[in-house]
């Protein structure tokens, strides 16, 4: 129904990027920081946000922008997060107009966010002059750059494409996005910028952002904290000229479905990309009696504190996980609950019928050394599932954020 493909933001038709260093920090003078992505055409547009009631002011400004359902730009940048200033709704507009006057679009027509240090006042010049310097540079190739340039403390870029065929059309998805730290369920210290060259009305493409989120991006944890500044946004140019979908017919569903895809690729590099983590963690839970069970199960163990130092260091502690498990809130009879510990070195059966059975704790540390792992749990209750993704707990989470500001 899809396939991954090599390339990124800009990869479906009509979509063009950059990134350079402008040193939104005057201490950077290397790493790039502003970002441009542009269609030569207006888009179908749709974003959803941060549930956190303080964000950061640029998503007032997008909010604004897309009570239209259109955009056909995005601004961006790192090194600051545009939050909790006084003057933040005026440098997000100014963004805007920058954009506008570079790509020669209407300033409305722009997306903008801004991720790095929250509550210092957002330096403009350097933006104004960066975009500025990359008028005339976008291109296919550019895709890269942009993803690098929002990056904070992440350390690898994090891209995507794939195509699938609607109505008989063959369309892309290509997406870029950024979060090591600050990520929890309901998104994180996370920016995901995607498009696509399919024909989707405005309202349909909001409603497959919305559904394709649930089981992607909101199933990821690094270490409880729920951002500001989140904002997942996509555009759609139109142009792989499949029939328009404007309803939830089976399209629509495809759609969804490879979306989904799309986000939970993007959604494992963001965890295993975790501030210091060493290790993915994907956590499956079957047998639950309802999909809210099976989530809260999932969500609970992936958040466990106690759960993520273990797997740091290889200890099959699967206690842990029935701990995590009871407090989730889960309607869960815990003497049916099954336990086991996989990765590419095997799998480990750790717990039946809520009990300890006996394991080669050898083969156990060799299972848990490697760099994924998925902890998989059988509740026995019904034919619910889900699947959350985390990180091992380290002791460079604590350096890194010890002086994140400083």
């Amino acid at each position: 129904m899809y396939k991954f493909i090599e390339g990124g933001v800009t990869a479906p038709q009509g979509f063009t990027a950059q990134g350079i260093c402008a040193g939104v920090k005057p201490s950077n003078k290397t790493k790039r920081d502003l970002a441009l992505i542009y269609c030569d055409t207006l888009c179908n547009a749709a974003a959803v946000y941060t549930k956190n009631l303080v964000k950061s002011d640029t998503i007032t400004v997008t909010k604004a922008h897309l009570k239209n359902g259109k955009a056909q730009a995005v601004i961006v940048n790192s090194g600051n997060a545009n939050t909790c200033n006084a003057d933040g709704v005026e440098k997000a507009e100014k963004m805007c107009e920058i954009a506008s006057e570079v790509l020669a679009v209407d300033s409305n027509d722009v997306i903008v966010a801004s991720t790095g240090v929250i509550g210092e006042v957002l330096p403009i010049e350097p933006i104004i002059s960066g975009a500025r310097a990359m008028k005339g540079t976008l291109s296919k190739e550019g895709g890269t750059n942009a993803a690098e340039a929002i990056m904070t403390t992440d350390t690898v870029k994090k891209e995507m494409a794939m195509t699938m065929t609607l109505g008989g059309k063959t369309v892309t998805i290509g997406g870029i996005a950024k979060g090591s730290g600050m990520i929890h369920i309901n998104m994180g210290t996370m920016l995901s910028f995607v498009t696509t060259d399919a024909a989707v009305s405005s309202e349909m493409l909001e409603c497959a952002l919305r559904e394709a989120v649930e089981d992607s991006y909101n199933m990821v944890s690094v270490d409880g904290d729920t951002s500001t500044n989140d904002t997942l946004a996509i555009m759609a140019s139109g142009k792989a000229g499949n029939a328009e979908i404007t309803e939830k017919n089976e399209d629509y569903k495809t759609f969804v479905e490879g979306l989904t895809e799309a986000f939970k690729m993007l959604a494992k590099k963001l965890a295993k990309d975790g501030e210091g983590a060493t290790k993915l963690l994907i956590c499956t839970v079957s047998g639950a009696k309802t999909k809210s069970d099976a989530v809260k199960v999932s969500k609970g163990i992936i958040c466990s504190s106690l759960l993520k130092a273990a797997m740091f260091g290889a200890d099959a502690n699967w206690g842990r996980v029935l701990c995590a498990i009871g407090y989730s809130g889960a309607d869960v009879d815990v003497k049916k609950v099954e336990v086991s510990f996989k990765s590419s070195k095997g799998v480990i059966d750790v717990c039946k019928n809520g009990a300890g059975i006996p394991f080669s704790e050898e083969k156990a540390k060799e299972i848990l050394l490697e760099d994924e792992i998925t902890i998989s749990v059988t509740l026995g209750d019904g034919e619910a599932k889900a699947e959350a993704y985390g990180c091992d707990l380290t002791y460079d989470y604590v350096k890194i954020n010890g002086d994140y500001r400083t």
